[in-house]
Formats: structure tokens, sequence, C-alpha cells
């Protein structure tokens, strides 16, 4: 089958096309025939580093999420599984291929009128947006703060806040990306690389009472000081490279409370078939702002790690 390896820790060139033997399911798998593989901030920085949730040995084939269909079952498995419409995650690598192996519970089924490429964008994100929307809780009067707003997580949390009846800011940085907000339901839209960035928000809705937290770094330490006595503050991402950092006592000194969900796995998957039937019935929509072949997985990464991605970027394998 044809594959991406990493056969080295660097930059994006690390990404280098090739062949791997396709796998077969053995008792309690599933082979899929990938047909879009998503691609996570984190797996820049693994790919950088080494740092990321799943340590894996190199050399290895990247990814953690495809979608595809199911086309051959383990000996002990139900045969009716086959030519399923499927997202799934990997366990951490193998995901950048033609063919992947899972266990055969891990599958989530796509629902029916529902794209495979949206529900792929949908695997990582969608849940990640409606665990942090829930456990924040905006509703109408709230005004919400979503940085990085045009990314996977972010356009997703800007078009729950606002149907939640939240006055929504968005932060993005560069003017193609700040150009998005408004159209997914931003009421304000900002350019968090332009230095009055705090005095424009404050201009337009004062302080805020929710944060959405994907940058970290300054960032989400200046945002943290917008909010109000009673906000909350939910961190899901550093694509400055750090976390915010938020101090504990800082935040009880002003009345603010930091959430950071940690669901269970039976939680997450709950969240992910909840994100497809929303994304099936029309009630959202992932934003996929660039997609490219297997091969040029290393292209893709490089347009993430310059901050050009808008929203989801997805491999497409077939």
């Amino acid at each position: 089958m044809r594959a991406v390896w990493l056969r080295e820790f660097g930059g994006p060139e690390m990404l280098v096309p090739g062949s791997a033997p396709d796998p077969g399911p053995g008792p309690g798998q599933v082979l899929i025939d990938v047909v879009h593989a998503n691609i996570t901030f984190v797996e820049t920085q693994f790919r950088a580093t080494g740092f990321g949730p799943s340590p894996a040995t190199l050399p290895v084939i990247p990814g953690n999420g495809v979608g595809g269909v199911i086309s051959a079952v383990g000996p002990d498995v139900d045969p009716g599984l086959v030519d399923r419409r499927v997202v799934t995650g990997t366990g951490g690598s193998g995901a950048y291929a033609e063919l992947v192996v899972v266990d055969a519970t891990a599958p989530v089924a796509v629902p029916d009128g529902l794209p495979l490429d949206q529900a792929v964008a949908l695997l990582a994100d969608g849940r990640t947006a409606l665990m942090l929307c829930e456990a924040a809780g905006p509703g109408p009067g709230d005004r919400v703060l979503v940085e990085a707003a045009a990314g996977g997580v972010g356009s997703l949390l800007v078009q729950l806040a606002a149907r939640a009846g939240a006055r929504v800011v968005g932060l993005a940085g560069g003017t193609r990306k700040v150009a998005l907000l408004s159209g997914l339901g931003a009421r304000v839209a900002v350019d968090y690389r332009e230095p009055d960035w705090v005095e424009r928000v404050r201009s337009a809705v004062g302080g805020v009472d929710v944060v959405f937290d994907g940058v970290g770094g300054t960032v989400g330490r200046t945002a943290f000081e917008l909010l109000d006595p009673g906000g909350r503050m939910l961190s899901f991402g550093l694509a400055s490279g750090e976390w915010a950092g938020i101090p504990e006592e800082r935040a009880a000194e002003r009345g603010v409370t930091l959430t950071r969900p940690a669901p269970t796995p039976q939680q997450l998957r709950a969240y992910t078939e909840r994100a497809l039937a929303e994304a099936a019935a029309g009630r959202l929509r992932p934003v996929i702002g660039q997609r490219f072949p297997l091969e040029r997985a290393a292209d893709a990464h490089a347009a993430i790690s310059a901050r050009e991605a808008i929203g989801k970027t997805l491999l497409d394998v077939r």
C-alpha cells in the first residue's frame, strides 16, 4: 500500500512517501480502505519534535484519524460491517496510508447523507468543540471570545456559541482568516496580530464571559485579562507553542473558573456521534480549508506550520 513515513523528527520534508505491507484484520479487528485522513496541529508538533500524546518509535507512519469504508473483518467480527462508511482514530499512528486496521469497536458509523470528508473533518474537532461548549455553557447574552476562530475547532466553537445565543468575538491571525468569521456567526471579528486587538474587543463588548483559548501563550494570557468576574476560561490548544499557564490563585482572585474537561473514552465517542449527527442535520458545518493528496503530506504540514491553513486540513487518499 501507499503510505507516508516519518523516519527522523524535523521539518515537513521529513514526511516521505513510500510503501508499506498491506495489513490484514485479525481477531476482533476490521480493515478500512482509507479515503481521507485528517491532520491535527499536534501531529505537526510530533513530526517536528516527537512531542505528542501518543509516543511512537521511529520509523512510523504518522496520523491518528481516518475516514473510509470497512473492506474486511476478522474471523470473529460481524461480516455485516463490510462496506460501512466510518470514521475512526487509529491509536496514535498509521493514518497516512491507504489501509488501516483497528479494533472492531473503534469505528463510528457515518450518517447517511453526510459526506465522508465532512465526517473526517469532525472526527477530532467536532467532539472537542461540543465538549468545550457544553462545559462552558454559553447562553443568550453571554460574550464569548474564541481564539484561533478560523481553525478546525475554533470555527465550530463560533457556530455552537452563536447558536446558543451568545455574542461571539472571533480572534484570528490575518485578514483572510478574519474575513471568514462573520459567515460562521461571529458578531465581532478581530485580528490578534494587530497591536490594538485588545482595545478593539473592549470597545465592541467591554469584557467577556467565556474565553475559548486555542492559542495559549501571550494571547491566551491577555484574553484571560478580558474576563469579567464569574467568567470561564477553557484551553484547547497551544498554537503559540505553549499553554497560557494561568495560575489557579490568579484566576481565583479575579473570580474566574479555569476548566479543562477530561472526558472518558465513552464520552468522547458519544461526542463524536453527536457531532456527526449535528452535521448530518445541517446544524454544524466543518470548514475544510485545504486538502492535499497523500503524497503531499509534507506540503500539508508546511501550510499548517506556516499558519496558512484555514479550518481543517485533509489528506485525500483515494
